[in-house]
Formats: structure tokens, C-alpha cells, sequence
């Protein structure tokens, strides 16, 4: 069974080197991909010091276009998404894992704890993740504790049947309500993991605002087709 581990980067030269460090550390990976998604500073210098494959996209497209970069150019039966800002908390994602490979799950999501902050600072209102939840248990009728996650460890089949993953920040909404509309087998699993804080700032307040309007966008064309 052959994992190829997925990591989209943008502008994280001061975190990536940690974060593969611990994805190398994961049993069963079989490949790492840096998907550089046209950082401005040194994040695909940096993963180029390390044995891991690099996608270097010029301009910057995205999440979820970065992450179709990977799967679309390297083949591998799963796929173990993973954000460059979890340093070396990474590691536990060895655990999202076993399910698949154990035929009990088609994919599975990291639930994050109460502190996600890698920082000790302050996250977010929640309120994004709160209407992605509220939307996905209104169109699945499943309830999922960090709908936002993107550390995932996922079938190629159900990528494939899903149409990959969807652009902008409604790519985990998007690929959870399809993977339970196609009928595949999705689990949650809480580890200890944290990434970089979005702050309650202008830039915060801004990321937000994005985040939000994207997900509303993918929940309404779920809607639609629903």
C-alpha cells in the first residue's frame, strides 16, 4: 500500500523544515511532496535541502489547487494530507493512518483539541468552523468536531470519484460533504496536533472574511445539488 504524504506550503520557510522532518518520521510513508504554492520567501529553498519531491507552482493558486498539483502527478493508493504550520506536531498523524490501512475508514480527520494554538495565542471566533460544521450536519447529518481540519488521511478512489479537491478555503467542507455523499466511510480521530494561530487582527479579520465567504460558497452549491 503505497502513502505518499501531501504538504501545500505558502510562505512557511520558518516552519516547513520541522514539519517534514516529522512527516519523515511517520511508519509507512512511502513519499513526501512539498507542493510549494508560489511562496515569496525561502519555503521551497528550505525543502529542497530535504529527500522530498517538490512541486514549485510560480504564482500562488491556492489549497486546494496546490493539493491537486500532488495527487494529479504522483500516484499513491492513500494520500496523508498534511499543513506545512504543524511543525512537529505532524508526527501524530501517523494515527489517521490506521484506519485506512486497516480497511476501517476511506478517510479520516485529525480533531483538533481545545488548544490549537502552537503559540499559546488566541485562535480565531470559531465562527467559521462553526458554519462549516452547522452546514455539513445539515447536508450529511453527520457532526464533526474540527470540520476545518486538513490533516487527512484519504483514499485515492474517493479523490478521484470526488473530483479532487476543490479551490479555495472550502476545500476540507467540500471533500467531507462529497466523500459522505458518495458513501464512503469517514472517521474523526482526536490527536494532539496544533498549527499557527489566525490572530485577532486586521490580517486575522481579513483571512477570515475569505474563509467565510468560500465556505458559504461551497455549502451552497452542496445545497443545490443536494
Amino acid at each position: 500500500m503505497r502513502v505518499t504524504a501531501l504538504i501545500p506550503a505558502y510562505n512557511e520557510a520558518d516552519r516547513i523544515g520541522e514539519t517534514i522532518e516529522a512527516v519523515a518520521r511517520i511508519e509507512g510513508v512511502s513519499q513526501i511532496v512539498v507542493i510549494n504554492d508560489g511562496s515569496t520567501d525561502a519555503t521551497a529553498l528550505i525543502a529542497r535541502r530535504y529527500p522530498v519531491e517538490l512541486i514549485d507552482i510560480q504564482h500562488n493558486r491556492g489549497k486546494g489547487e496546490a493539493l491537486n498539483a500532488g495527487w494529479q502527478t504522483y500516484a499513491a493508493d492513500i494520500y496523508l494530507l498534511i499543513d506545512a504550520d504543524v511543525r512537529s506536531s505532524a508526527i501524530h498523524a501517523q494515527a489517521l493512518l490506521v484506519p485506512l490501512l486497516e480497511n476501517e475508514a476511506d478517510m479520516s480527520i485529525a480533531a483538533f483539541g481545545r488548544e490549537q494554538s502552537d503559540s499559546g495565542s488566541k485562535m480565531g471566533f470559531g465562527i467559521a468552523k462553526t458554519i462549516a460544521g452547522w452546514g455539513i450536519k445539515c447536508l450529511t447529518g453527520r457532526e464533526f468536531r474540527s470540520p476545518l481540519s486538513g490533516q487527512r488521511a484519504v483514499r485515492r478512489q474517493l479523490l478521484a470519484d470526488c473530483g479532487g479537491f476543490a479551490s479555495g478555503f472550502g476545500v476540507e467542507v467540500a471533500l467531507t460533504i462529497d466523500a459522505l455523499r458518495y458513501g464512503y466511510r469517514v472517521v474523526e480521530i482526536d490527536l494532539p496536533m496544533t498549527h499557527r494561530a489566525t490572530k485577532r487582527n486586521w490580517s486575522g479579520f481579513r483571512h477570515r472574511g475569505k474563509q467565510l465567504w468560500q465556505i458559504g460558497r461551497v455549502l451552497f452549491r452542496a445545497w443545490r445539488h443536494h
